[in-house]
């Protein structure tokens, strides 16, 4: 009887002692579904976060496998001719040959071309109106409106040598003239090298704006910024001419073009800095029409440019280093060694609206 007396207390010892240890190990049964979410969560985070770490790599190929294809010219400026009327300080398609291809070879070039995927053609120099006065590139404009039908047609001239006549004659199959004016002060554009005799530069502008407006072709102006113009304010001229795009180039130093022993040309006094480009870029961020093109990698590696050979030329180590032509081995091969970055061509805004039937003007 007196061994029951111990195991009684000892039982209800054990009780004391369960009841707590029961009570706990509730709580935690209750918790365990909150702690399993918790864990699951945390795994869905790693593996979210771990998915994110290998994005950049799947994109790395994408990249890769972009860099293979085959770059589409969409935009070709082709400078057909070297010759010029102008001494321009800057010019970096300088007078070095005066070779020009025969009409039946350029056009079977710009058929190529239209082949691999061209859009738009834009002829420049030189002066492209110097050639046969005019004809040969009425002749070129001519051929890509009408029988490549491209979307675009433009020329860039400085608008020295251009007659009524051409307009007559070549002015419906022209979506864009740009001229190219650097300033509205008549001494200024004389220091730059676009004086010729008594011809006033400034007031010829003003009347290719006007035939621009009779025959329906969009005008445009360009203008190189450098140590003559850099001060200027051309805003109200700009305004009052109102042209579809008034862009506005940094002047650019190409090795064996306007620098360098083999240059026709020496540029370096024209040279101004990042931050006086700017400068002019903010003075003028008002004018609606303002497209900028600084250096800052832009000018070099997102124009694809055919020479007077129709080779293309890679600017990107700061001279022309020419493919091989386009006529001897085709676009896809000499496109190759262009230099040219199309990302960057489309982040610059190259492809706009470019065919006058597109733009809705009020001529």
């Amino acid at each position: 009887m007196w061994m029951l007396v111990p195991v009684s207390f000892t039982l209800k010892l054990l009780s004391a002692f369960l009841q707590p240890l029961g009570s706990l190990w509730s709580s935690l049964g209750a918790l365990f579904p909150r702690l399993r979410a918790a864990f699951w969560l945390a795994g869905g985070k790693k593996s979210q976060q771990q998915r994110g770490r290998r994005k950049p790599r799947e994109t790395s190929r994408e990249d890769e496998e972009d860099h293979d294809l085959p770059i589409t010219p969409t935009s070709v400026n082709y400078h057909f001719t070297r010759q010029c009327n102008y001494k321009c300080g800057f010019c970096f398609h300088t007078a070095k040959t005066s070779f020009v291809l025969p009409l039946a070879e350029a056009k079977r070039g710009l058929l190529l071309l239209k082949e691999a995927g061209m859009e738009k053609i834009n002829f420049s120099g030189g002066e492209p109106f110097i050639h046969d006065r005019g004809e040969y590139l009425g002749q070129l404009v001519k051929f890509c409106k009408r029988e490549l039908q491209l979307p675009s047609v433009s020329v860039v001239s400085n608008g020295s040598l251009i007659r009524e006549r051409w307009f007559q004659n070549y002015g419906e199959y022209l979506d864009i003239l740009a001229i190219s004016c650097d300033s509205f002060d008549e001494q200024v554009n004389v220091l730059i090298g676009r004086g010729q005799g008594n011809k006033n530069h400034v007031e010829n502008l003003q009347k290719l704006r006007t035939w621009c407006k009779n025959y329906r072709v969009a005008f445009k102006i360009n203008s190189v910024i450098n140590r003559f113009n850099v001060d200027e304010d051309m805003k109200e001229q700009i305004k009052a001419l109102n042209p579809i795009r008034w862009k506005v180039f940094q002047c650019l130093i190409i090795e064996g073009e306007n620098s360098g022993e083999d240059a026709l040309r020496e540029a370096g006094p024209f040279v101004i800095s990042d931050e006086e480009f700017e400068a002019f870029l903010d003075r003028h961020k008002d004018v609606p029409c303002l497209v900028p093109e600084s250096n800052q990698k832009v000018m070099r590696d997102s124009y694809l440019i055919l020479d007077e050979y129709m080779r293309f030329v890679n600017c990107r180590n700061g001279r022309k280093d020419p493919s091989t032509s386009i006529l001897d081995v085709g676009v896809e091969e000499a496109i190759k060694f262009s230099g040219f970055d199309e990302k960057m061509f489309l982040k610059r805004g190259g492809k706009y609206v470019w065919s006058k039937a597109d733009l809705k003007l009020d001529w």
